[in-house]
């Protein structure tokens, strides 16, 4: 049920499964217990993926009539939009120690809870409960985040490869139905933005009764401890990391503000929220199929350049083309947006010489690249504040993608990190 123990005579020939990466990897765990009918299981998998994108995709479409009711200026907007993900990478190294001490099921039954909360704060309060809320929620997803994958691979091991594409399209899904659905739920009832963003509690709270089966079943045995040194001074792991941060940016950027700069540039809030929807569907196409083109070649350089220069033009077009041909646009930047995530997943087990190799890199992409991503989102909000505009942001969306290509084809070579795991 784990990963290979070495992944060194074969690094570009990675299955599906093993983009899956255990939070709890840098122990060795015990055979699970039984946790109920597998059709459950599945049930909760999904449904806690499905609530780990809304609470960021649902305040980009009301964002502009969030403003207007606080009178958050757009660089307090930014922050708003930057605390989620700063929170990512900030409570990403929680979720081991949560797991270790109170086993992977039941913390993310409580941290399902702690989502739910948040997103009601949002809408209790007028400023202070946004930002309160906006932080609880992105902890809390942080945690989720890191947790989920490992239960997915520790449990469907035969299937992991199938259970990788239910986990992205969940994810996939819940993100799209949120920036979709927000704005006409507000219209619906009568223009009010705070019900609106606290309906997606409702789906937090739900998937917190599906789960809680395995909640109650969930075994919690000794572990075997692992030690990795080195990762951090490793070059070549700092590039993956980089890579996942700055394409990361870039993509909360687009949670965060693409609906706004549509707004301001003729569409209406719900077209606006409907194009962010279909370009966010449209990344399961490359989220499932990148990985699988990254590993054809000598080493996944061609893919990094392919998938950011995707993302790259889809950014410009949002940003400059005319509106009639918005919706081909936005489905040039799914397409290169769900290429760059699956892919700097994918770096992370293929630069990796074991498991507890991956899941330390893992851990350190994520907390780092995560809390560098934060700055996207504040940079764009800051600059629209200076220029009372959006023209400007473009030299953004060019400098961030040019970086993260940089990196990624620094992080693309087959090469591994030098790193090394030792038992305790």
């Amino acid at each position: 049920m784990n990963a290979p123990n070495s992944l060194d005579d074969t690094p570009l020939s990675c299955p599906p499964e093993e983009l899956l990466i255990d939070a709890e990897a840098d122990d060795e765990p015990a055979p699970p217990a039984f946790r109920g009918s597998a059709w459950l299981l599945l049930a909760g998998l999904v449904m806690v993926a499905l609530n780990l994108r809304p609470a960021l995709s649902s305040l980009a479409p009301l964002l502009n009539m969030v403003r207007e009711a606080t009178g958050l200026s757009a660089s307090g907007a930014g922050l708003l939009t930057t605390l989620p993900v700063l929170c990512l990478g900030l409570f990403a190294p929680l979720a081991p120690m949560l797991a270790r001490r109170l086993g992977s099921e039941r913390t993310v039954l409580l941290i399902l809870l702690t989502l739910a909360g948040g997103i009601l704060l949002r809408s209790l309060f007028p400023v202070a409960g946004l930002f309160l809320g906006s932080l609880v929620a992105g902890a809390s997803i942080g945690i989720i985040g890191v947790l989920l994958p490992g239960i997915v691979k520790r449990d469907f091991p035969h299937v992991a490869g199938l259970m990788t594409g239910v986990y992205t399209m969940s994810l996939c899904l819940g993100a799209a139905l949120a920036a979709g659905a927000t704005v006409p739920l507000a219209e619906a009832l009568d223009h009010a933005w705070q019900p609106a963003l606290a309906f997606w509690a409702l789906p937090a709270i739900l998937a917190a009764l599906v789960w809680l089966p395995q909640a109650r079943q969930s075994g919690h045995a000794g572990r075997q401890a692992y030690r990795v040194t080195g990762l951090w001074r490793d070059p070549l792991a700092w590039q993956v990391t980089l890579y996942m941060g700055l394409q990361s940016s870039l993509a909360y950027i687009v949670f965060g503000w693409l609906p706004s700069i549509l707004i301001d540039r003729g569409l209406s809030a719900v077209d606006a929220g409907l194009v962010l929807s279909g370009s966010v569907m449209v990344q399961l196409i490359s989220a499932l199929g990148a990985p699988w083109l990254a590993t054809r070649g000598r080493d996944q350089r061609p893919a990094v350049v392919l998938v950011m220069g995707l993302t790259l033009a889809g950014l410009l077009g949002m940003l400059y083309a005319p509106l009639s041909g918005i919706w081909g646009w936005a489905v040039v930047l799914g397409l290169g947006q769900g290429g760059t995530f699956s892919i700097a997943l994918a770096l992370i087990v293929l630069r990796s010489r074991d498991a507890h190799v991956a899941a330390n890199l893992s851990g350190m992409a994520q907390g780092v690249g995560y809390t560098l991503a934060a700055m996207g989102p504040l940079a764009v909000g800051v600059v629209h504040d200076l220029t009372h505009g959006w023209s400007a942001v473009g030299f953004i969306f060019v400098g961030v993608s040019l970086a993260a290509t940089a990196f990624g084809l620094g992080a693309g070579r087959n090469l591994q990190v030098n790193a090394r795991s030792e038992h305790l």
